[in-house]
């Protein structure tokens, strides 16, 4: 049996280094007993904690990141049994790297609940330190001194001493608890795992957490069971405000009759006020229906397909009523999505200068897209294009054939693959179809070409010098088929 005893207060390294001992020697977990040093049986026995000599060959197992994250927590927890808890896991690791994904497993479950336990205690001490300013001599000029009491239940004073020198970093604070103290004086953040004792300390903010506390507090709306979960009663002793507690309590149900008895007969003034505003304000004037701006209106709660539940909002045509000209693309992207608008990003700016070069004017035109939302899969903070399906075309289908009958124009232009499949069920690759004029119904023209999003993408610079040329070169024959 070896016997090893560590300090055991929240420091991961200290328990690393033996168990990376204890495992290139290949010692099974039931053979070690751990031990703190403040456990006088840990140490009976011990010879100065020496750990055995590696096997022969011996090469250092890896273990997966959440290992390292899970061990950063549980060792921060009080219970004595997290150390050959954490052994128990790695040595496991070694041989079923998926060890961690298996939710049933009971070392895993107990790993996970310690970890929850100090994520909770982390959480508690941001919410419940209280400093006390500590006056300063006379004679000595500098920051604001501060000092704060607290009693965690694991240790965790060197996981969170970060978070109040970020919260509270122009001035000079002390946070003492039985499990370490941390101490920040503008400069250099300090922490001990050294107990520390309970200083004698009051101030004037003592009163002003009590008259902030009383004010808030909402008898109606008294839930004791859920206060003393969020507010453990085990933490009153050190808050100021806990005083009042147990008498708005008691005095919870004659307060709540003592606010119905006072309350306004007569709406506040400044009720009236916001009633004469709301007056002022002129009906929305709705557009006509059957007209283009009725069909904009009647698309922006379209749910026509499931698109429209990830998507920021629907963005319609953009264009005058009587263009003669209409280009029609596949869907809008992200920056579309986000203005309303047609071809604002990339490929909108490639769009507009091609049409620039050739003497197109974009104001003159009518834009669409032949898919109304934008269809995405989210990676990370970004949100990358997905090609909407047949079926989500055919759903939109409806709005590009209302804008068609209003608009009317004389030339379609489709591009790509996707606007020409709406606009016709044509299934046809591209290049066979590209730059040459088909008869529709009613006598318009459709002219197709590719999507300007596609020369963005090509990786090759010589073959996309290429492609922008024959683009400028389709839209040149837009413009003579235009005129």
């Amino acid at each position: 049996m070896y016997r090893y005893a560590l300090r055991g207060r929240g420091d991961l390294a200290e328990w690393r280094n033996a168990a990376r001992g204890f495992l290139g020697a290949g010692i099974a977990p039931d053979i070690i007993d751990w031990r703190t040093m403040d456990d006088a049986d840990g140490l009976f026995g011990v010879a100065d904690n020496e750990l055995p000599e590696p096997l022969p060959h011996h090469v250092p197992a890896s273990v997966p990141p959440a290992f390292i994250q899970l061990a950063e927590s549980v060792i921060c927890h009080s219970d004595p049994t997290r150390f050959a808890l954490l052994y128990r896991i790695l040595f496991r690791l070694v041989h079923d790297r998926h060890l961690l994904q298996m939710a049933s497993d009971a070392d895993v479950v107990a790993a996970q609940r310690m970890a929850k336990s100090v994520g909770r205690d982390y959480h508690k001490m941001t919410a419940f330190v209280r400093f006390k300013e500590l006056p300063l001599p006379a004679d000595v000029a500098g920051h604001r001194r501060f000092i704060a009491w607290f009693e965690p239940d694991h240790f965790i004073v060197k996981r969170v001493a970060p978070f109040f020198q970020r919260r509270f970093n122009d001035m000079d604070w002390l946070i003492a608890t039985p499990k370490g103290s941390a101490s920040w004086d503008g400069e250099s953040l300090r922490t001990t795992d050294d107990p520390a004792e309970k200083p004698d300390l009051r101030d004037e903010t003592d009163d002003l957490w009590r008259i902030y506390y009383a004010s808030i507090f909402n008898p109606a709306r008294l839930k004791v069971k859920m206060m003393t979960k969020e507010m453990p009663k085990k933490y009153w002793k050190n808050l100021p405000e806990a005083e009042l507690i147990p008498s708005l309590i008691a005095n919870a149900e004659a307060s709540v009759l003592d606010m119905a008895k006072r309350e306004a007969s007569q709406p506040l003034p400044f009720h009236h006020r916001l009633q004469e505003a709301a007056a002022m304000v002129p009906e929305p004037v709705m557009p006509v229906a059957g007209t283009l701006a009725a069909l904009k209106e009647q698309a922006r709660s379209c749910t026509r397909c499931d698109i429209y539940c990830r998507a920021t909002q629907t963005v319609f045509g953009d264009g005058p009523t009587d263009a003669k000209l209409m280009f029609v693309g596949e869907q809008p992207g992200d920056q579309e999505d986000l203005a309303g608008k047609p071809f604002v990003g990339p490929a909108g700016k490639l769009f507009n200068d091609t049409l620039a070069e050739v003497g197109i004017d974009r104001q003159s035109l009518y834009i669409t897209n032949a898919v109304k939302h934008f269809k995405y899969e989210p990676r990370g903070k970004r949100r990358i294009h997905q090609k909407p399906n047949m079926g989500e075309v055919r759903q939109c289908r409806w709005w590009l054939t209302q804008e068609l009958e209003l608009i009317k124009p004389k030339l379609v232009v489709a591009m790509g693959a996707t606007a020409l499949f709406s606009l016709t069920e044509m299934r046809q690759r591209l290049e066979d179809v590209r730059g040459e004029p088909i008869a529709m119904e009613d006598g318009r023209v459709l002219f197709v070409t590719v999507h300007p999003s596609y020369l963005l993408r090509i990786p090759d610079e010589g073959r996309k010098a290429e492609e922008l040329i024959r683009f400028r070169e389709d839209m040149s024959r837009v413009k003579r088929l235009a005129a």
